[in-house]
């Protein structure tokens, strides 16, 4: 659809906020954006937000809330709004600028694939991922034998990651 097709189909108001409430992408149509309008949009689809003009804070929430890798075009980027994106949807620590300990944990705890993202990894936030997801064995850069066992005691099939013999400390 272009945005003429789009002006034809939609002509009014209403029928603009009935579009970006079936399709929240639809608002990139849309020539006059208003805060209603982008929330409903945003909160049909987070990714909407790539198309809103004028970012707030409400705005941004509510498109993390809804998808929290749509954190990726928040353009100002607070704490809080990083966590609760990761807390959403641990995938959109890919997206934070200025990842904290605190954000990469809640990350991996929610998803433990997200490690794959984390810039400092620890022995620590590895572990914690592949409790999570043992299959996160795969982005471990630091493989430890504790680390390893963990990873093979959630996923079985995290032993085609392993790349160092894990030893028996006795």
């Amino acid at each position: 659809m272009d945005q003429d097709e789009f002006d034809e189909e939609y002509p009014t108001d209403a029928d603009h906020l009935a579009a970006v409430q079936r399709y929240g992408l639809a608002l990139e149509f849309v020539r006059e954006q208003t805060l209603a309008l982008c929330l409903a949009a945003v909160g049909q689809n987070g990714w909407a937000l790539e198309h809103v003009r004028e970012q707030t804070l409400e705005l941004c929430e509510a498109a993390v809330r809804q998808d929290g890798r749509a954190l990726r075009f928040v353009r100002q980027q607070t704490p809080a709004l990083c966590e609760a994106a990761v807390s959403q949807d641990g995938r959109a620590l890919e997206a934070v600028r200025e990842q904290t300990p605190e954000l990469c944990l809640i990350a991996v705890q929610r998803n433990g694939l997200a490690l794959r993202f984390v810039r400092q990894q620890t022995p620590e936030l590895c572990l914690a991922a592949v409790r999570q997801d043992g299959l996160a064995l795969a982005f471990v850069k630091q493989q430890t034998p504790e680390i390893c066992r963990a990873a093979l005691a959630q996923d079985e099939r995290a032993a085609r990651f392993v790349r160092e013999s894990p030893s028996n400390p006795e």
